[in-house]
C-alpha cells in the first residue's frame, strides 16, 4: 500500500489541507520582504560632503544653499555636486567666474556627508556613511544575508529530516524573528552584518520546510495547486512589501514591520500538523495515525477512520530501515540518487542565477523605486497563473524546460537589440523575467516530487543551497560588463540554456505517486 491510497480514502485535498496551506502562506509572507529588503534599507540617497567646516567667519550665512555648494564642492559631468570630493578651500571666485575648475585642489570629504532625506528618512547608508570608499560594505550586506540563507538551507533541510518538519518550522519562525528584530536595533555595522547573517540562516527554514510539509499532505491531483499557491505567496509578499516600504521610510522600523507577521505565524503554528509521511518513514506509526484521524475528521470522512490502523501504516515503508538517521550523504550513496542530486543542483543554480540576474539587470522603466518594486512583483503573477495550467497539460518537465529556454531566448534577443532602443529592451527583459519566474515556480514543486520522503527535506535543503549560490553569483555576472557590455547577457543566456538542457534529463512526475524510499528511486527513476 502507498500513502496516496490512504490520502485518497480520507480526501487528499479537504479542509485539513487548506488549513495547512493558509498557515504556510502566513509564515511565508515575510520571506520576499527580507530577500528584497536591501533594495530599501541599503538604498543610497543623494549625498554630498558636509561643508559646514569650510565656513570662515560666518560668510556662508550670506549665501544661499546653491551658492554654498558651488564654492565648496566640484560638479560632476551631469551637473550635480560631487558625492565624494570637496574643495580644499572655499572658492568664492566661482560665484563671479565659472572658469575651468580642473586645477583647483580637491580632497575627500573631511567631516562626513549630508544626505537627502526626501525619499528615505534613514538608511544603512546614512546611518554609517557607507558611501564612497565604504560603498563596498553597503553592497556586502546583501551578500552576507544570502550566505546565511545558503548555509541555513543545508542545516534546516538536514534537521527537519532528522527531527521532523513541524518542530523545525517553529524553530525557524522564532529564531528568524528574534534575529531580524535584533538587527533592527544594531548599534554598529558589524553587529548588523552578523545579525543579518543569522536572520538569513534561520528564516530560510520557513520556505523549505513549509513547502515540503504542504506537498506531503496533499494528493497527486492537487500537488501542482499547492506548489503554485506557495509560489504566489512570494508574489503577494513582494507586492505588499512595496506599499510597506513606501510608508515606512526608516530602515529600523521597516525591518520591524516586515518581521512582525511572524508573530501571527507562531500563533497559528499550533494548528500545523506533522507530516504523516515523515512519521511513517521514521516508524512513528501511532503519531501518524493520530494526524491522519484528525485529517479524516476535518475532511468529514470519519467513516474511514477505522481503516487507519498501525498495521496498515506499517506496510507503507517496508524496504528501508526506519530507525536510521538520513543525511546529505544519502543523496550520493547510490547511482541514481547521485544523478538526481547532480541534475537538480545544477538546475536550481541555473534557475536562481537567471531569475536574479534578470531581476537585478532590469532598468529603463522610468519609475521610482516603489513603483519598480510593485511592477516587478506584478510581472510574476501572470507567469505563475500560466504555470498552474501548464503543469498538468504538458507536465512538470516540459514546463520547466520551456520556461528556461524562453528566458534564454529573451536574453539572447537583448544581446542584438541596440542599446538606444531602451523601451524595447525593457519589454523583452520583463518578458524574460516572467519566464524565469515561471521556471522558479515550477522547480520548487518539481524537485519536491522527485526526492523520496526519507531524504526529501535534505534534497530540498541541498537544492536551496545551490539556488542561493546562484543568487550570490548573479551580481558578479553583471559586473562582467566591464569586460564587454553584452557579456552578462551572454552568460545569463548560456546559464538559462544549460538549465533547460539539464531539466530535460529529469523524470516526469505528473500524476505519479511520491517516492517514499531511496529504493523507489533506484528501481523506478528513469
Amino acid at each position: 500500500m502507498r500513502f496516496e491510497n490512504i490520502l485518497a480514502d480520507i480526501n487528499g485535498f479537504g479542509r485539513f489541507q487548506i488549513m495547512i496551506i493558509v498557515i504556510s502562506f502566513i509564515g511565508r509572507f515575510t520571506l520576499p520582504c527580507h530577500f528584497m529588503l536591501n533594495n530599501f534599507i541599503a538604498a543610497v540617497p543623494s549625498h554630498h560632503c558636509d561643508i559646514s567646516s569650510l565656513d570662515e567667519g560666518g560668510i556662508f550665512r550670506n549665501l544661499t544653499q546653491a551658492e554654498r555648494l558651488a564654492v565648496s564642492i566640484p560638479l560632476q559631468e551631469d551637473g550635480t555636486p560631487n558625492s565624494c570630493q570637496m574643495f580644499a578651500e572655499p572658492q568664492y571666485h566661482l560665484l563671479l567666474n565659472s572658469s575651468n575648475i580642473t586645477d583647483l585642489q580637491t580632497v575627500p570629504c573631511r567631516t562626513g556627508w549630508v544626505y537627502d532625506n526626501t525619499t528615505f528618512k534613514s538608511t544603512l547608508t546614512s546611518q554609517w556613511d557607507l558611501v564612497c570608499d565604504r560603498r563596498g560594505k553597503n553592497k556586502a550586506t546583501a551578500t552576507i544575508f544570502f550566505v546565511g540563507v545558503m548555509f541555513g538551507a543545508m542545516s534546516f533541510g538536514s534537521l527537519s529530516d532528522r527531527f521532523g518538519r513541524r518542530i523545525m518550522l517553529l524553530v525557524s519562525y522564532v529564531s528568524g524573528m528574534i534575529f531580524a528584530l535584533a538587527s533592527a536595533f544594531s548599534t554598529s555595522y558589524v553587529m548588523f552584518a552578523v545579525l543579518r547573517f543569522f536572520t538569513g540562516f534561520c528564516i530560510t527554514g520557513i520556505v523549505i520546510v513549509s513547502t515540503v510539509l504542504s506537498v506531503e499532505w496533499v494528493d497527486i491531483e492537487h500537488r501542482k495547486l499547492v506548489g503554485v499557491i506557495d509560489s504566489l505567496s512570494w508574489t503577494f509578499g513582494n507586492t505588499v512589501f512595496a506599499a510597506i516600504a513606501y510608508f515606512v521610510t526608516d530602515w529600523r522600523w521597516l525591518i520591524v514591520s516586515v518581521s512582525s507577521p511572524l508573530t501571527l505565524a507562531i500563533v497559528t503554528w499550533r494548528w500545523m500538523p506533522e507530516s504523516a509521511r515523515w512519521l511513517i518513514a521514521n516508524g512513528k506509526l501511532e503519531q501518524a495515525q493520530m494526524y491522519l484521524k484528525k485529517c479524516a475528521k476535518m475532511n468529514q470522512t470519519e467513516e474511514l477512520i477505522h481503516t487507519l490502523k498501525t498495521e496498515t501504516l506499517s506496510t507503507i515503508v517496508v524496504t528501508e530501515k526506519r530507525d536510521r538517521a538520513y543525511s546529505y550523504l544519502d543523496l550520493i550513496r547510490t547511482p541514481k540518487m547521485r544523478k538526481l542530486a547532480l541534475c537538480t543542483g545544477i538546475l536550481w543554480f541555473c534557475v536562481a542565477a537567471t531569475f536574479y540576474g534578470i531581476s537585478f539587470n532590469i532598468t529603463g522603466l522610468g519609475l521610482n523605486i516603489y513603483l519598480t518594486q510593485f511592477t516587478y512583483a506584478l510581472i510574476e503573477l501572470p507567469a505563475k497563473v500560466t504555470v498552474y495550467y501548464l503543469l498538468d497539460k504538458i507536465g512538470r518537465r516540459c514546463t520547466e524546460v520551456g520556461a528556461l529556454l524562453m528566458a534564454a531566448v529573451c536574453l539572447g534577443i537583448n544581446i542584438i537589440i541596440p542599446k538606444d532602443m531602451s523601451v524595447v529592451r525593457t519589454v523583452v527583459a520583463v518578458i524574460g523575467k516572467g519566464f524565469s519566474s515561471a521556471s522558479f515556480a515550477t522547480v520548487v514543486l518539481y524537485s519536491s516530487e522527485l526526492y523520496p520522503t526519507v531524504v526529501r527535506q535534505n534534497g530540498m535543503g541541498y537544492n536551496s543551497f545551490m539556488a542561493r549560490l546562484g543568487v550570490a553569483v548573479a551580481p558578479l555576472i553583471l559586473l562582467l560588463d566591464e569586460v564587454w557590455k553584452n557579456l552578462p547577457q551572454v552568460v545569463l543566456c548560456s546559464v538559462a540554456l544549460l538549465g533547460g538542457i539539464v531539466a530535460r534529463t529529469l523524470s516526469e512526475t505528473r500524476n505519479r505517486c511520491l517516492p517514499e524510499t531511496i529504493d523507489d528511486i533506484e528501481q523506478q527513476w528513469k
